[in-house]
């Protein structure tokens, strides 16, 4: 078994919402084993609460987070990511920088529960239902042989996992 620690970037055009949820359950199931971050091509400047209200009530960390550019981690003295996935379908559609040591990629597109309109009630069902789709994706690419898997399999099982129940509508297999 490797020791390596891996380092996963979670990409989101607003970075409030989706790619902060990958951020925080990756942080706790991976811990050890992987780095979370994340980041947005037009970040919205704050988390969205309900996000934070969610993450809370799961018992996942809530601690830190920030709506940032995706640009930190682009430029020299970043941490170099292992494997960087998008989690909404704007951000899938954007050129996205260079990484440095050209990480694994793939499409994690879940819909967005930032838009979605009603009572607080309903907006913390439809964070808590992204929350639960992220999460399911993160622990099966958890389950994978990081260590041992050759790269066109991981390619492959990287895309499965982007299919997975609550794909959004335009999901594809681009990153």
């Amino acid at each position: 078994m490797s020791d390596q620690i891996y380092n996963v970037l979670f990409l989101c055009t607003g970075n409030s919402a989706r790619s902060i949820l990958a951020e925080s359950i990756l942080r706790k199931e991976g811990a050890g084993r992987f780095n979370a971050y994340s980041a947005g091509s037009t970040p919205k400047g704050a988390v969205n609460p309900f996000a934070l209200k969610v993450l809370e009530a799961l018992d996942y960390p809530t601690d830190g987070f920030r709506s940032k550019s995706w640009d930190e981690f682009a430029v020299a003295g970043a941490p170099q990511m292992d494997f960087v996935f998008t989690v909404c379908d704007d951000a899938a559609g954007e050129s996205c920088p260079v990484w440095p040591g050209q990480p694994m990629t793939a499409h994690w597109g879940i819909e967005d529960p930032s838009h979605v309109e009603g009572t607080g009630i309903e907006k913390e069902r439809a964070f808590s239902t992204a929350a639960r789709f992220m999460k399911n994706r993160i622990m099966a690419f958890l389950s994978l042989p990081h260590a041992s898997i050759d790269h066109l399999a991981l390619d492959h099982h990287l895309k499965v996992i982007g299919r997975m129940e609550g794909t959004s509508s335009k999901t594809t297999d681009a990153a």
